[in-house]
């Protein structure tokens, strides 16, 4: 099983590397081609179980797995981190044939059903990403989704997102490494303004009947 799907997966690269790239699809940045700590790598290897599987970029680079420790491939382009993981290979047979794919760690929380934590394929969209969490609640705001990412030369930007129009494509967008996709709470003129203002009237009626009665015993 494990080697036929190895062959399916040595196929959908050769296919994807042959194929046209659509104009519609948007272009990996090299900041989406870097792997940062915390985020995964499948390698899939034939013939060698003892190689395939899912492991965690630690906090130097290196794979987190005792067969791997020396190979880096966290903060270098993704094609030099394959580069690596090929020579170590190489050192238990000649030519190997393997498949590696990045899983770069996303975060999704607010008025979503399921906040979460996961490892996603470099080409998720910002919309697929909140659809893992299940959507947004009845109260979640989708005109305003923020995404907070940490730029390459070390910024924190935060983008706000319109994802209520059908025919909108900022969904579209991919994650980065890190992404923090927030759905923010919608605001209700109830519950934000007339509640609170209710509360407020009521708080200093209060210290006024409490003011009076003070005035009174005295």
């Amino acid at each position: 099983m494990r080697s036929l799907l190895f062959a399916l997966a040595m196929a959908q690269i050769v296919l994807s590397m042959a194929a046209p790239v659509s104009a519609q699809e948007p272009a990996r940045t090299s900041a989406q081609s870097v792997l940062t700590p915390g985020d995964s790598v499948r390698i899939e290897v034939w013939r060698k179980p003892e190689f395939s599987g899912d492991f965690v970029v630690a906090p130097d680079g290196t794979i987190t797995h005792p067969l791997f420790r020396s190979v880096r491939v966290g903060g270098l382009p993704f094609a030099t981190a394959e580069a690596n993981l090929r020579t170590f290979l190489g050192q238990y047979e000649e030519n190997p044939q393997f498949v590696m794919e990045p899983l770069i760690r996303v975060a999704v929380s607010g008025e979503v059903p399921r906040p979460v934590v996961y490892a996603a394929r470099p080409e998720t969209s910002i919309g697929e990403a909140i659809a893992r969490a299940g959507g947004t609640t009845q109260f979640g705001a989708r005109n305003r989704i923020r995404v907070i990412r940490l730029e390459p030369n070390g910024q924190q930007q935060q983008l706000v997102l319109d994802l209520s129009s059908s025919g909108s494509t900022e969904g579209t967008l991919p994650v980065r490494s890190g992404d923090q996709i927030i759905v923010d709470r919608r605001k209700s003129f109830m519950r934000d303004v007339l509640l609170p203002a209710i509360g407020i009237v009521g708080s200093i009626a209060s210290l006024g009947l409490l003011i009076d009665r003070i005035s009174r015993n005295n």
